[in-house]
């Protein structure tokens, strides 16, 4: 059996080199379950996926800014996951990451899938969408989101604006647009912590 060695990018902390004589020491276990960084404990799809976001040959940087990007990305690709049309083909995916493990370009063309074509992906990449993300439930905001579309179309504005400030003091910021094909309005989200 041949060896196969694999050289990693240093752990970095918000830039620098984790290092215990730097006092920025932090452990998985730490971002999981403490509010070490970012005053707030970190789910592990996140985690995981922020480490996926960079090559393995580059730092890995545990910056809030990072953390927080990686968690948008999730209930973006999460929200693309849930929709019932089927998009792409998980070729690209494998073949991403059949090329020197290209963890980047594997979630660059995750973002061009949708339907269970992107849980299947995301399944492989140990990000399974059935998980809540952390203490984000993303189904049921989804589901707030259709209710608050339905509201706008009946013109009950009252309500409508009700369920967008609730979502907002939740943490969950929308932004309403239109499809560019049907016209009809679209609302997506983000978390804002």
């Amino acid at each position: 059996m041949a060896n196969v060695w694999m050289h990693n990018g240093f752990v970095q902390v918000e830039g620098k080199k984790m290092a215990k004589s730097e006092g920025n020491f932090v452990t998985i276990h730490d971002l999981l379950h403490t509010e070490k960084l970012g005053g707030r404990k970190w789910p592990g799809e996140v985690l995981r996926l922020a480490m996926l976001m960079t090559h393995y040959r580059e730092p890995i940087d545990f910056s809030v800014k990072r953390l927080e990007e990686a968690e948008a990305v999730m209930a973006k690709l999460w929200r693309r996951a849930s929709q019932s049309d089927e998009t792409g083909e998980p070729d690209v995916v494998v073949d991403a990451l059949g090329d020197d493990l290209n963890t980047v370009d594997a979630i660059r063309a995750m973002s061009m899938l949708a339907g269970n074509v992107l849980r299947q992906a995301l399944a492989l990449l140990g990000l399974p969408p059935d998980a809540p993300l952390g203490d984000i439930d993303v189904a049921a905001i989804e589901a707030t989101i259709q209710r608050r579309l339905s509201l706008i179309r009946e013109k009950n504005w009252a309500e409508a604006d009700r369920i967008r400030d609730e979502l907002i003091a939740d943490g969950v910021q929308l932004k309403d647009g239109k499809d560019p094909e049907t016209g009809e309005r679209t609302t997506t989200w983000e978390v804002k912590r």
